[in-house]
């Protein structure tokens, strides 16, 4: 089953259901016990009650209206159904109840009782137990029958023949329930302890990988739920690395970046007390473009982290893009053109990635700039594109990796290597995506795609 709460309830219910049926086929022996005492008992009182008539009869040479006159005085007293045939099978009389008796259908169980002078007297039981209608011979009611009770032939059969007698009734029985339990429980154990092994694997496979073994995954077996937690649980895990790794690479890297800044200001620093005026000027600029340097790849560094720490945005608000690429764009003297379109989403990440955008162009792109927001199959599509050297096909995706700069592309132009990267989390954050082409004629273009947002309300006019 691939449910588990399907596998669960069908053992509870296939479980109930044994337990139910072995303990009615108890509770139904017991009341065959029962019922076979009751008759015991009741064909012995007949018996007497038969003997007893039978000497109050007056004899088979009485009238026939003497002999039916006792037989109803006695039915009346005893209150119960009673008829008289005559030695040769003939009905001499019958009381009124045995008749409503036999009015309402069916043969009914009874006793027949040979007489000496050889009539047979019918006592018919009380309550009128019904017998097949088959078993009713010509006369109404039957052929005369020996009562019944206990004998080889009478009793019904046990139904436990293995079980010794008495044992149904008290300590017996209680055993015999402790036992159906134990069988119960032993037919449970598979199918638990499976799920259970499955589980401990679950369990021992997280322990893993919260001890440090990032790669460990654990077995996805079955289609139930805990196979279904199994596979989430690798995705995760696969998640997990994945930033871990991520955040290790931009550790190691940030490093490596922070060197550079940190040795020429140890350097320029050195050089000031020996340093003339003019040159104390350019070494004091040095330090400043250096300060900001290591300002900017800290903000970055922090920036990466956060993405990759907060699962959404703090603050979701419709945002205008043409407006905000135009202020962005008056910074780096780009041409802005295109429609006003909103989409949703934090307003400062979304000015941070154009502002990346249109950095990259100045500092690559050869000075000419255009920038143009335009609707496309219900995105969003934001274009920034320059006349610089453009960026060779096999590096189109590269580019977006933390600290990648292009061959050629030295430190002096500025810049860390993490701009575009930011660029993508924050595009991908809000449910887009940015590739870079090639531009007609030269250069590059970068290209955000976001949902289209709703437009903004329309302001009532007094």
């Amino acid at each position: 089953m691939k449910s588990l709460y399907l596998r669960i309830y069908v053992t509870l219910v296939v479980v109930l259901l044994l337990f139910a049926s072995a303990s009615g086929l108890l509770f139904q022996r017991h009341l065959e016990q029962e019922r076979v005492r009751a008759d015991t008992v009741l064909t012995e009182r007949m018996g007497a009650w038969a003997e007893l008539i039978q000497r109050s009869l007056p004899g088979a040479d009485s009238s026939a209206d003497d002999q039916a006159a006792a037989l109803r005085e006695w039915s009346l007293r005893l209150r119960l159904p009673l008829a008289l045939d005559t030695a040769a099978g003939q009905r001499l009389a019958t009381s009124e109840s045995f008749q409503r008796r036999q009015h309402e259908g069916g043969g009914v169980r009874g006793l027949a009782v040979r007489l000496e002078d050889g009539r047979t007297l019918w006592i018919m039981r009380p309550g009128g137990r019904r017998q097949p209608a088959a078993a009713v011979a010509g006369s109404g009611f039957g052929e005369p029958q020996l009562p019944p009770g206990p004998g080889p032939d009478r009793t019904p059969g046990p139904a436990f023949p293995f079980v010794p007698p008495g044992w149904l009734q008290g300590v017996g029985l209680v055993i015999l329930l402790v036992l159906l339990f134990i069988a119960v429980a032993a037919g449970a154990y598979p199918v638990v302890r499976r799920l259970t092994r499955r589980l401990e694997a679950l369990k021992q496979g997280v322990e893993q990988f919260g001890a440090g073994q990032l790669d460990h995954r654990v077995d996805v077996t079955g289609h139930d739920e805990v196979a279904a937690v199994a596979a989430s649980f690798n995705v995760t895990a696969a998640r997990v690395e994945a930033l871990v790794r991520s955040h290790q690479s931009l550790l190691a890297n940030a490093s490596h970046e922070l060197r550079s800044p940190l040795a020429r200001m140890k350097m320029a620093v050195s050089m000031l007390d020996d340093a003339g005026p003019a040159q104390r000027e350019r070494l004091k600029h040095e330090i400043d473009t250096n300060v900001a340097e290591l300002d900017a790849l800290v903000e970055e560094v922090l920036l990466a982290s956060r993405l990759d720490a907060a699962p959404r945005n703090e603050r979701d608000q419709p945002v205008e893009l043409l407006g905000l690429l135009a202020e962005e764009g008056a910074r780096v003297n780009a041409s802005v053109d295109g429609a006003p379109l909103n989409v949703t989403g934090d307003e400062r990440l979304l000015r941070r990635a154009l502002r990346n955008l249109l950095e990259n162009a100045r500092r690559y792109g050869g000075g000419e700039i255009e920038a143009s927001v335009e609707p496309v199959d219900g995105q969003a599509v934001v274009r920034v594109c320059d006349r610089g050297s453009g960026v060779p096909e096999a590096m189109r995706e590269r580019i977006f990796e933390p600290f990648f700069r292009l061959a050629g592309h030295a430190e002096q132009a500025g810049g860390v290597g993490l701009g575009l990267s930011l660029v993508r989390q924050i595009a991908v954050r809000h449910g887009g995506s940015v590739r870079c082409e090639a531009r007609p004629g030269g250069g590059s273009c970068f290209v955000v795609s976001l949902p289209l947002g709703d437009p903004p309300p329309a302001r009532l006019s007094r």
